[in-house]
């Protein structure tokens, strides 16, 4: 099974930012603020996402884009920070 199937995250950035890209290609290091992947109004998007489907209120979401540079940021944020399973994307 994909990986994208598995992670939503993962997936939710490969069908925003990198149409027609292999979800499989995006590796949890990833800098996605560096390699301009995400930049600031893609930022604003994903937070909004973030907030909509794992039920963060955005207040509790940090700004600054460090927390969103990679993958593995993003999850670790999340997963500290979610209330409790995802919404139905």
């Amino acid at each position: 099974m994909s990986t994208a199937f598995n992670d939503p995250i993962r997936a939710y950035i490969v069908r925003e930012f990198l149409a027609g890209e292999d979800a499989e290609d995006l590796t949890d290091d990833f800098d996605l603020i560096e390699s301009t992947v995400v930049n600031s109004l893609g930022l604003v998007r994903l937070i909004s996402w973030i907030s909509e489907t794992y039920r963060i209120p955005v207040d509790d979401i940090p700004l600054e884009p460090a927390a969103y540079r990679t993958l593995a940021d993003i999850r670790d944020f999340v997963g500290k920070a979610a209330p409790a399973a995802p919404a139905t994307v």
